[in-house]
């Protein structure tokens, strides 16, 4: 028998998603005194902080790799596998 995944839909964005954690951990250290648990919720809520400027790093389109037509345009042969030599 094979074993399916659970499978979520997600009504809001990755970033809204990583917002509203970072905003639930802010929230919480603010209830606790100064101390170790404290500042394990600020940690997580930097976190995903983080989280969210790199996917938005990594999803901007100023990152997208050169496709082998830029390539052939520009004078640069096309990359080609590798074959290894014995």
């Amino acid at each position: 028998m094979i074993k399916r995944r659970n499978r979520t839909k997600h009504t809001k964005t990755f970033e809204e998603r990583l917002a509203e954690e970072a905003a639930r951990f802010k929230e919480a250290a603010a209830q606790l005194p100064p101390g170790t648990q404290r500042e394990l919720y600020l940690r997580r809520a930097r976190q995903a902080d983080t989280a969210a400027h790199i996917n938005e790093w990594l999803t901007s389109p100023g990152l997208q790799p050169p496709t082998a037509l830029e390539n052939m345009q520009e004078g640069r042969p096309a990359k080609r596998d590798r074959v290894a030599s014995d």
